[in-house]
């Protein structure tokens, strides 16, 4: 089938025949030629088996122009074709035709010499010049001027020899067979896409070819792309790690968070930088859910394999169903495999096992290292029956599977026990990376003695590995160090065979063998889940806690794992994961732990948290709630699990806005604490710094700034000034000293921290950036508008990119810099933005919440500036009404919220109602927070201009000038509070969530 024709009057015309695996050299030969304006036609060889090859070779002849033959191992092999065959054919073709042929090898071995009449330049191990002038040299066209690499096309294929620059993909297979169709129709689509990109999914039945595809296409039509990444996506864990391993390799600055690397590889390939062209696969994405969010956008291509037709569904992802092999594509991969078959007898091998890829693997496999006759092995699976194999498989599949599987595993336990012991041992790891060399590496004492021996013994190690490759559908991956050999590293076998051996195995058999891959498992574990240098391990780890068993390990050894498994999961950010891991082993643990132990309060600690960190609060309080009254009825109140309990449950209440109560949780904390262990031990200051936390969320200001000194000055004196505990301290001042109105001092002490910060933190670091944040709320409260603006811009981008739109840190900056754009920038903006953030916190903490409540009096500020009087007003209203039902009427947060209202009440035309807001707020600002607080100050300006509209000039003008002088005194008198009083500018209240 040719793939395109130059036309327009080409000089000369070339039909480039080649086999399916070597299009990438067919496709960069046809650019070059078309580049010095001849036409040109890709005509892929694969003739049907039972065509003479005569007769083939002549059918390229009825192809206008000259024939350039891309010859390679396949070329030659396909069919498969003797060497006898291929000689016949070419002495009755060529030499009455040669000036119609031409050929080039790419071959990785020596031609036959069968290939000799079409006289073959090689192109093997050149670079793309050399190659060039060779291939032109050949079809007699040597003497053209075009430079092969003058006026680079961007869009051209990239020549074979030079890999894309960013890659990673499964080996190839060399003995994929057939399925042009579907390459075809696949790379068909993703061409339809254009400059928007395209997503399609290889859907079918399990084992019938489609991640055999996918990695074909891949390797194919690689030169297309700059990056070719693959995806395992069968579990979330390992799907996002080998996504955002993609990070590094494109040279992108990151977070040590996971989230951030997957955000920044998909903002990367959404804007096309550094590289254009690209292609990720996710192979076995049956569970959307888990992996949808992971989705590149952008002009690329994302090819997916998949068992359901739910990716079709969402109308964004075309779908290829993948079927069963065409007869012809059986007999020929069942030849190649088997190459003692006969036709017929691969046609009857082909019709037992329904022309199934994974059981024509399976089966040509055993008989091409069997002796047994081929009808006497096609005549076993056809008799077999359900009754010889205790295994349920789905009714898409015929009882071949499983007779041809149990002679396999017959065969491989009398020919080599070890291997099949092995085998049985691999059954309890998850299938899509079996760690082998985790396995060989274990401690004797983990494994039985048998396979103990065998690990220590590299050569019957790596023979009952090959037994294993030649006898089984199980795929080796290597590693390759300075210091040693390439050695296996990982294993993939087929789900299928997976769960096909963990069915055969007697109840006895899955405990023993269980017991062992916990063991391995436990025994590779680094016990320090806190150092990013063993991150790598945890994420090799994790993918295995199910299938070994390791959940329902009774072995301390083994729970101590999991338990750090979840810590690394919390320290990289992956939340959904460690809650997902928590809920598979809560249940297990209480069914078998004491309700008290340790190791189940810690897991509940743990569950509680990434509830929290989910957005699910309600559970998390409800769980943490449960723990401290089932703790408190039989522990003493200083009890230490007791403790850990109630600070668990506080960070509940903070998130939900329960602020008194998380306060009451922390101050009897930080009593006992400081009774037992003193002033100055860790527990003591990190639950002083939450009692500080939940102070300032109480708009208790000077309490919670005294509180952040003493952890200051502890931290400064006993850790050092750079530590990260004390640079947080340090931010913690500063913010409450600008939520004071001390904006000269907390700006100095942020602009120093932010310095600090940046020296000893990247700037994608949650803490450096809430340092930031601060610093550019300090520049906007002293004046520094265009700086501020530049800050947070650079730090919502960062926390969207790391964190997520939603995440309450990329809500929290948002909204701060919505507020900022509203007063000296893009009104339109501020409007969309704050909207946006206002609905998603309603939609993350319920709309009772303050963040919520405030966010919402946000968006009526905007109202007000657009003129929106009535809408406006009634905003204000409810925010200031919802505000003092949630915090109470002298709470800051209130006073703002009222402070708003009455500037809308004065706008509507209700001075009277104004008037009496303003004045009753003032005083409630005064007891709150003194008579000197920016707050109270906007306060008795605003009293002042709702009587000055009232024609009260007199008592106007008096408090007016109060407010003049004290700003005068605490902010100076060119401060920006100051002037837009003295304008006379109706003042207003910004809502800014906080951090807790």
């Amino acid at each position: 089938m040719a793939e395109r024709t130059q036309v327009g009057g080409p000089r000369e015309h070339f039909t480039i025949s080649y086999a399916g695996f070597n299009r990438p050299w067919a496709a960069w030969i046809a650019h070059r030629l078309e580049r010095q304006g001849h036409g040109t036609a890709m005509l892929r060889w694969d003739p049907p088996v039972d065509m003479p090859l005569t007769e083939a070779l002549d059918n390229l002849l009825t192809a206008p122009g000259r024939v350039l033959l891309v010859l390679d191992d396949w070329y030659f092999s396909l069919g498969p074709r003797t060497d006898a065959e291929w000689t016949e054919a070419l002495h009755a073709v060529v030499p009455a035709n040669v000036d119609r042929f031409a050929a080039v090898s790419v071959a990785t071995r020596a031609l036959p010499p069968t290939a000799a009449p079409l006289s073959p330049v090689d192109l093997r191990d050149l670079d793309a010049r050399e190659a060039h002038r060779r291939i032109m040299r050949r079809l007699g066209l040597d003497g053209e001027r075009t430079a092969p690499d003058a006026e680079p096309d961007p869009a051209a294929p990239r020549f074979p020899n030079d890999p894309p620059a960013v890659w990673s993909l499964p080996r190839r297979n060399v003995r994929f067979t057939g399925r042009d169709t579907a390459l075809e129709a696949l790379h068909e689509r993703f061409a339809a896409g254009g400059r928007g990109g395209a997503r399609c999914s290889l859907r079918g039945i399990s084992g019938v070819g489609k991640s055999q595809i996918a990695a074909e296409y891949a390797h194919r039509f690689s030169n297309d792309y700059d990056i070719v990444w693959w995806v395992s996506a069968a579990f979330r864990a390992t799907a996002r790690e080998q996504f955002a391993a993609l990070a590094p390799r494109l040279g992108l600055e990151t977070g040590t968070e996971l989230g951030d690397r997957i955000r920044a590889v998909q903002e990367a390939l959404r804007t096309g930088r550094p590289y254009r062209k690209w292609l990720v696969v996710f192979d076995s994405a049956d569970d959307m859910e888990q992996i949808e969010d992971l989705l590149p956008e952008g002009n690329g291509h994302v090819l997916l394999t998949t068992l359901t037709q739910d990716w079709a569904a969402t109308g964004t992802v075309s779908e290829i169903e993948v079927r069963p092999f065409e007869r012809g594509e059986s007999i020929a991969y069942a030849r190649r495999r088997a190459e003692r078959l006969t036709v017929d007898e691969a046609d009857q091998l082909a019709d037992a096992v329904e022309d199934l890829p994974l059981l024509l693997a399976q089966t040509s496999a055993w008989l091409s290292t069997n002796p047994m006759a081929a009808k006497d092995y096609i005549e076993l699976i056809r008799r077999g029956s359900p009754s010889q194999i205790a295994i349920r498989i789905s009714s898409d599949y015929s009882m071949g599977f499983q007779t041809s599987w149990s002679i396999t595993l017959n065969t491989l336990a009398e020919r080599s026990p070890e291997a099949t012991e092995l085998l049985r041992l691999f059954a309890f790891f998850a299938p899509d990376a079996i760690p082998v060399r985790l396995i060989q590496t274990a401690r004797p004492s983990d494994l039985p003695e048998h396979l103990a021996a065998l690990a220590t013994d590299q050569i019957r190690w790596h023979t009952a590995l090959r037994r294993l490759s030649e006898s089984t559908a199980v795929r080796m991956d290597y590693v390759e160090t300075p210091e040693q050999d390439p050695t296996v590293d990982t294993v993939q076998m087929h789900r299928l065979y997976h769960g096909f051996l963990l069915s055969n195995l007697s109840e006895t058999e899955r405990d023993e063998l269980s017991a062992t891959a916990c063991r391995v498992l436990a025994g590779a574990d680094p016990r320090s889940p806190s150092d990013t240098r063993e991150w790598a391990r945890y994420a090799e780890l994790i993918p295995h806690l199910e299938t070994s068993g390791a959940l329902d390990s009774t072995e301390p050894d083994v729970r101590q794992l999991i338990l750090n498994c979840l810590n690394y999961l919390k320290l990289r950010g992956e939340n959904s994961t460690a809650l997902r891991l928590c809920e598979l082993t809560v249940p297990r643990w209480r069914a078998a732990l004491p309700r008290h132990d340790p190791a189940l309060l810690e897991l509940s600690r743990v569950h509680a948290n990434m509830l929290r960190r989910c957005g699910r609060y309600r559970e998390a309080e409800a769980l943490g709630r449960a723990a401290v009254e089932e703790l408190a009825a039989v522990r003493e109140p200083g009890d230490p699990e007791l403790l850990w309990a109630q600070n668990s449950l506080g960070g509940s209440m903070m998130a939900l806005g329960s602020y008194e109560e998380a306060r009451a949780l922390y101050a009897a904390s930080v009593e006992v604490y400081t009774r037992l262990l003193g002033e100055e031990a860790p527990r003591t200051q990190q639950d002083r710094g939450n009692l500080a936390l939940a102070l300032g969320l109480l708009g208790r200001y000077q309490e919670a700034l005294d509180l952040h000194a003493v952890n200051l000055r502890i931290r400064e004196r006993l850790l050092h000034p750079r530590h990260h505990l004390t640079l947080h301290s340090g931010l913690q001042y500063a913010w409450m000293l600008r939520l004071l109105g001390r904006y000269a001092e907390a700006m100095s002490r942020q602009e120093q921290n932010v310095r600090v910060h940046r020296q000893i933190m990247d700037q994608f670091n949650p803490q450096t950036m809430r340092a930031e944040l601060n610093l550019a709320l300090c520049m906007r409260r002293t004046g520094l508008v265009p700086a501020a603006e530049a800050l947070m811009r650079s730090v919502v981008e960062r926390f969207r990119q790391t964190q997520g739109p939603r995440h309450p840190d990329t809500l929290m900056v948002q909204a701060d810099y919505a507020t900022l754009l509203r007063a000296h920038g893009d009104l339109d903006q501020a409007r969309e933005l704050s909207t946006a953030v206002a609905e998603r916190y309603r939609g993350l903490v319920g709309e009772d919440h303050p963040y919520a409540i405030g966010t919402e009096g946000n968006v009526g500020l905007v109202l007000w500036e657009y003129g929106e009087r009535g809408e406006a007003l009634a905003n204000a209203e409810r925010a200031w009404h919802d505000m003092a039902a949630a915090v109470g009427q002298d709470h800051p947060w209130t006073l703002g919220c009222a402070l708003n209202t009455s500037g809308a009440r004065n706008l509507a035309g209700d001075e009277e109602g104004a008037a009496r807001v303003s004045r009753e707020n003032l005083e409630r600002a005064k007891s709150a927070l003194g008579d000197t607080h920016p707050l109270t100050l906007s306060c008795k300006a605003a009293l002042a201009d709702d009587l000055r509209s009232l024609r009260r000039t007199q008592e106007a003008a008096k408090l007016e000038g109060e407010a003049l002088q004290q700003l005068a005194d605490t902010l100076g008198a060119q401060h920006p509070h100051t002037m837009s009083v003295r304008r006379r500018e109706r003042p207003y209240w910004d809502f800014e969530p906080q951090p807790n």
